[in-house]
Parts: structure tokens; sequence; C-alpha cells
């Protein structure tokens, strides 16, 4: 923890972590030589077997030579599409193309022709790299439908197939200077509220971030860091492979998530540290407390994308005896910008999201008027500092609108800021419910009703109403057997105001997610207007 004393909601960036002013590939050549007989990389499949493996030399010589096989195809500073699940030739075409120069445009393999098409056309990708098919998706088929009558792109390249992957492969030709400013990666926005833009993230970015993050769980070499998390997301592909990249340890590559497999893995490779969102985080508790495995080598459990209840935390310090870290984070910021310190309190865990990471500035202000505020008054979550996304690729109006003249990336996010530098979100600017002309932020009442032993998780949203503009809408997944809406109401008045309790009370078995984890509020919202939801009594 850093200790600060603040009167305004603003974190100067602490600089007590080296920064890196490598590039992707040139971090990885000299990992290679200080470090190249550790492992850096192992495959586990769908079936949870253990295939094939990489020491850190042998990953950068199939990623240099993948480098110079791209470099043949495409010039430095062109957009490939990586369309795929999770596995090891994503983790070699991001080292390569880093080395190359070439711009990786992450896409989710779960998208259809429309979604890849609209990705594939709005970043001008002139390339693009798949799998034939993933759980029942013909990909091979959609790419056709999605790339048709678009004469920018030049290839489509099956990645399994090492022949097509590696062709035109000269060992004489030569890269290209890159510089760690220079674009790695467009990342397209999560689509919690829709409409997604691409996110254009720099070698510096990427790479300082991960190390950050990855020091802060106190990641060494010796480690051993299971990957479960989206290679098309920034946490995939920044946060873990770069993480370990940085910390010379070695990454456990789970090509689908189960949880038994996951236990399984930290049994047989002794893994110290894991990356979830609350979902899998709480799939991977369940199976260890239903089906005890050795795991005393986890010391921590991270995840992100929202708060968890404390009773959760309790569960995971006594089921595994580690650490639980939160964090948040948006895209736009590759993506940290803060983060629990392991020594910190259940109740900062579950109430804030940390501290600002390293070499990062945070600060709270007036929505309108962008004047930082004092501590504890809520404002919008701002962050500057280098892992701030160089632009909205094609999109200079959002840019402008998201980054201002001072550098601040303005997230969207409601919070505050304590005297201590730590924050605490209460919704999204967008998400804010005006119920009556009083506001009501998402975020507060969620932490509120998690506290409830009944309620596994909980999703709070503005419901459109004519009378009162919006009412206040609560989208349970119970913990066990359903809570009636009456004791739910009388649990809320015991413990925050009576305006802030839900009006309508909605059981699901499952929310709605992004690609990576996070609950798509509009989503609950239109399903329950459509009537697909029903209230509970």
């Amino acid at each position: 923890m850093y200790e600060v004393s603040l009167t305004q909601s603003y974190f100067p960036a602490q600089k007590d972590v080296i920064f890196s002013k490598n590039t992707i590939g040139e971090l990885l050549s000299d990992v290679s030589k200080s470090n190249g007989s550790s492992e850096a990389l192992v495959e586990v499949t769908q079936l949870g077997k253990v295939d094939r493996r990489w020491t850190y030399e042998a990953l950068y010589r199939d990623s240099l030579r993948l480098a110079k096989s791209l470099a043949s195809r495409f010039q430095k500073g062109e957009h490939i599409v990586l369309w795929s699940p999770n596995n090891p030739e994503w983790v070699l075409i991001e080292y390569a193309a880093g080395l190359a120069g070439l711009v990786i445009v992450t896409a989710n393999p779960a998208l259809q022709a429309k979604e890849l098409r609209y990705i594939i056309e709005q970043s001008d990708a002139v390339g693009l790299f798949l799998v034939a098919k993933f759980r029942g998706n013909p990909m091979v088929e959609i790419a056709s439908r999605a790339t048709d009558g678009n004469d920018k792109v030049r290839e489509i390249t099956d990645i399994t197939n090492h022949e097509a992957l590696f062709q035109n492969f000269n060992n004489n030709q030569l890269l290209p200077i890159v510089m760690p400013e220079d674009a790695a990666q467009i990342q397209y926005t999560s689509g919690t509220t829709g409409f997604p833009k691409g996110a254009v993230l720099s070698h510096l970015g990427l790479l300082n971030n991960a190390k950050f993050y990855a020091d802060r769980c106190k990641v060494i070499q010796e480690s051993s860091w299971i990957n479960i998390m989206p290679m098309f997301h920034t946490s995939g592909c920044g946060m873990v492979t770069l993480g370990c990249l940085n910390s010379q340890c070695r990454m456990i590559l789970v090509s689908f998530f189960e949880p038994r497999i996951v236990i399984s893995l930290i049994e047989k490779f002794k893994a110290k540290i894991i990356l979830s969102v609350p979902t899998t985080a709480l799939a991977i508790l369940e199976e260890q407390e239903s089906n005890p495995c050795e795991v005393s080598s986890l010391e921590v459990l991270s995840c992100g994308g929202a708060n968890v209840a404390p009773e959760m935390v309790r569960r995971v310090q006594k089921s595994f005896g580690c650490k639980f870290s939160t964090l948040y984070g948006q895209t736009e910021h590759c993506p940290v910008i803060t983060q629990h310190h392991l020594t910190d309190s259940i109740e900062d865990i579950c109430s804030t999201i940390g501290q600002p990471i390293n070499h990062t500035d945070v600060s709270i202000q007036s929505v309108n008027e962008r004047d930082i505020l004092p501590v504890g008054t809520i404002g919008e979550i701002c962050a500057r500092g280098p892992s701030t996304m160089l632009c909205y690729y094609g999109n200079v109006e959002a840019t402008v609108q998201t980054i201002d003249n001072e550098g601040w990336l303005h997230t969207g996010d409601l919070g505050f800021m304590d005297e201590r530098g730590y924050v605490t979100i209460t919704g999204r600017v967008k998400e804010m419910i005006i119920r009556g002309g009083e506001n009501h932020y998402p975020a507060e009442i969620e932490n509120v009703l998690r506290e409830h032993p009944g309620i596994s998780d909980i999703a709070v949203v503005g419901i459109p109403d004519q009378k009162w503009g919006e009412l206040i809408g609560a989208f349970i997944c119970f913990a066990d057997k359903e809570v009636s809406a009456i004791d739910l109401k009388e649990f809320c008045r015991k413990h925050m105001s009576p305006q802030k309790t839900p009006t309508i009370w909605v059981s699901i078995e499952k929310f709605p997610l992004t690609g990576s984890g996070k609950i798509q509020k509009f989503k609950l919202k239109e399903n329950f207007q459509e009537g697909i939801y029903l209230e509970i009594n």
C-alpha cells in the first residue's frame, strides 16, 4: 500500500517499479538470451491433456521464424485480424507480429459474419488468421461471408496449418525497426453498452501494464501462471502473456475453461497465480470445495470485471489458503488502472478497486466541468499514463471525447477516492439511474446486496418508467434457493436509505456476458422489456 493522505481526488503516479522501454519483440529476444532454457509456454488441450511445450529460447526461435515469414507478406504497420480461441499459435503470432511491426486486431472466435465483417472493415485489415472451427462455429465459412467483396484482405490463413502459416519463410528476410511507441494491437471494446470501438494499444502500454500488474501480484521467475483468460482480450494476451514474459515465468495456456482441469493443473504444475473473472473464480472455488486437490502452491487468485462478495473472499482464503486480489481496468488502458495490494483487507478488496498501478495518475473529475473533486465526492474516474491507448482507430470524434487535452482518459465510470487513494466504483455515467430526478449508482446497491447470503451475483439496472423516468431493477443469480422480494427489500432497508431499494426484482440463471466475462447490462434491460425475464414476488 502506498502511504498517502489526500484532500483532493488526485493520486499522482508512483514510480517505484522500473519502467520498460522495450518492444514486445525486443523483450522476448532479451529473455531468450538471459533465461532461454527456462520453460515459457505449456499447451493444455480442450480435454485437459498437456501437449506442446516451449522454452524461452524455442519460443523466440519460432516467433522469429514466423516474423520473417509474415514480413515477406505484409508491410510494417499493416493490420491483421487474429480470430482464434486460446492456443500456442496465438502466442507465436503475437510475438511474431511484434517483431515484424504488424498490428494485431483481436477478434472473439464466437463472432458471426456481420460482427466479423465490421471489425475487418473498420480496422482496415489486410489479413485474417483463424482456426477452421470453434465450438461448432464454422469459421472458414463465416470468414468467407465476412470478407466477401473486400479487396483489402489479401490473405486468409488457418493458423493450425503451419505450412500456410510459415509460407515464404526466408531466413535472410530483414525485419523493420519497431519502436516502443508503435501500435501493437487494436482491441475492440467489450460491448457492455453496445457499439464497439477499436482501441489502439502500443508496445509500451501493453508491456508496462502487464509488468506493473505482475509486480503487484509478486510474480517471480519460478512461478507457474495458469492462463484461462481469452487471448483475444487484453487480460489474456496482455496481462497474463506479457506478464509472464516480464517475469520470465512459465505460462500454462488453457485452451478451454473447465474448473476440474484448472484445479488439476494447479496441483500438477504447483501453480502460483491465476487471473479470472468472478464467474470463473466461483466455478474454480466450487470445484475445489466439492473435490479437494492439493492446491497449497497457489499464492494469488486475482479477479477483474466486477466486485465480489466478502463471503467469496473468505471461501477462497479457506479453500486455497491464498491471497485474493481484485483489479479494475478498461481496454483503453491496456487494461489495468487500479489494483489491490496483496496485504489489503477483505473490506478494501470487496468495497474498493484498490490503488492505482505504477506510473499512472488517477483522478475523480466532475462529469461536465472536468474539475478534480474533493476526496469522497462521486465523479468520473480518469486515468493518465503510458498505458493509455493511442486513439480509437478511425474515430477521431470518439478519441477526442475520451482523451482530453491534458491526456486524461475519461473512463465513463463513476466513483470516488478516499484519502488513501483507494477508489470505489459507483456505476457508469451512462448507467447511472435517475429516479424521480435523484441519481442512484448501481455499484453501491450491488455491493450492499452482495452481502446477502442467498445471493450469488447481482446486476442493478435502470428500467424506463413513464412516471419516475427510471426504476431500479435488480437482476439476481441466487446461491441456493430463491429469496422473496419482501425479504430482499427488508435487507436493503436495513443497510441503505429506502429510495435506493430496487423496485423490480428478477431471478435469472445466468447473466449475458461479453467475451471477457463482463455482464451486458443493456441485454438485461432489453430482455426484461421483451418479457424474457419475469419478476419475483
